[in-house]
């Protein structure tokens, strides 16, 4: 890097976000010698959660960070998943070999096991304010004032909005959610629940077209996670801010008596961790404005269709934090970070295929050929799309906090 390009060391960075995006971004960016804070409005990092996976790229991401041995122990290993059909009778019973699960390393870990992980690697060099967030944003010429809704005010050089779908951030600085929500047209309900089934590193997947239900044990602990998904033509926006209203939903759209949906229905009435939402994607033409960028689900979350929400998180950290790194201007540090990382993103939203999937059919059609391919096949009928996952080569970003980081491509 020219001197005409070197830069300060020790410029601020507020990361709003405390989940994923936000404790990875602030590893790096703490590597390569930023001082940053990172604001939750939780009281701590979240806990518990459905299992997510780490593949293709990203494991680069988490080798480089030096957190793949501790995610490997926590690897659930899943051995299989039976699918059953609408009255529970069983259509195949898959081995984890033959659906591509573990497939090229791939890691699947519960979501509070990853971000306990990344916390741990940044809590003693990183300073984090909990119970907190941010309430307005003042972008000057010599930097941006942050107000929080404690009431302190700080000025930092950038800010980085890591805070998941439903972004503060950026609406703060872009406006409302709805000119880049583009929903997918199903909404699901996501909660714990007792083991009735004995359940051990498998899951259970039940079907009709346009709804599923799914019970999935990364152990053979005392609970399960379950999942209640189902199409709808129009967001239930009067739910979205309404337990009792989601709970209502849910429940009208399975009143089957048949498997195990009556127990999951009552219980999903009882859970203290019910998490609701519409399957939807963040799509933005820009993933910044002035100091302020995006990244994760605030800027391109791509669904759990995809299963690549994660993934897209990690290495989107990783790129921005080396992209500010490796420039002294912020608006050249975000341009780039856009350039590296857009075409990767684009690819894995367009795994969503419109919502219908293969554990996901939308039509009495697609349901019937998916289960005839399993019944013949004794595996999926068309392998997974390895290619969207790897499609990125990380770019080697050098750096430490006394030496000037380097970028090769």
């Amino acid at each position: 890097m020219n001197e005409t390009h070197r830069h300060p060391r020790n410029r601020s960075v507020l990361v709003s976000g405390a989940s994923i995006a936000g404790p990875a971004i602030a590893y790096w960016l703490h590597r390569y010698g930023f001082d940053v804070t990172v604001v939750e409005k939780a009281g701590t990092v979240r806990g518990g959660g459905y299992p997510i996976d780490i593949r293709g790229t990203a494991l680069e991401v988490v080798r480089r960070m030096n957190v793949l041995p501790q995610l490997q122990k926590a690897h659930v290993n899943t051995q299989g998943i039976t699918f059953v059909g609408a009255d529970g009778s069983t259509i195949a019973a898959l081995r984890a070999e033959n659906m591509g699960i573990g497939a090229d390393g791939d890691l699947e870990v519960q979501r509070g096991d990853l971000t306990e992980i990344l916390y741990d690697a940044v809590r003693d060099s990183v300073a984090f304010m909990f119970n907190d967030s941010i309430a307005s944003l003042d972008d000057r010429s010599d930097g941006i004032e942050v107000a929080f809704r404690s009431g302190a005010r700080r000025t930092f050089d950038v800010v980085i909005g890591a805070d998941g779908l439903h972004s503060n951030t950026r609406r703060l600085i872009l406006g409302p959610e709805e000119r880049f929500h583009h929903y997918l047209g199903a909404c699901f309900a996501g909660f714990t629940l007792p083991n009735h089934l004995g359940l051990s590193h498998e899951g259970v997947l039940w079907n009709t077209p346009g709804r599923r239900a799914a019970l999935y044990a990364a152990g053979s602990g005392r609970n399960v996670f379950g999942l209640l998904s189902f199409r709808r033509s129009d967001q239930p926006f009067d739910a979205f801010r309404n337990p009792d209203a989601q709970r209502e939903l849910v429940a009208a759209t399975f009143p089957d008596e048949s498997w195990e949906i009556p127990r999951m229905v009552a219980e999903m009435r009882a859970a203290e961790d019910l998490f609701f939402d519409a399957v939807s994607q963040i799509r933005m033409t820009n993933w910044s404005l002035g100091r302020v960028a995006l990244v994760g689900d605030a800027a391109y979350a791509p669904s759990f269709l995809t299963g690549q929400g994660t993934s897209l998180a990690l290495v989107g950290a990783y790129v921005l934090a080396g992209e500010l790194a490796a420039h002294a201007d912020h608006a050249e540090a975000f341009d780039a970070y856009d350039r590296v990382l857009r075409p990767f993103v684009t690819l894995n939203q367009e795994m969503a295929n419109g919502g219908d999937t293969e554990l996901f059919p939308a039509t009495e059609e697609s349901l019937q050929q998916r289960n005839d391919a399993l019944r013949s096949l004794s595996a999926l009928p068309s392998d997974p799309p390895r290619a969207a996952y790897s499609a990125l080569t990380l770019p080697d970003y050098e750096g430490s906090q006394t030496g000037e980081p380097k970028k090769q491509r």
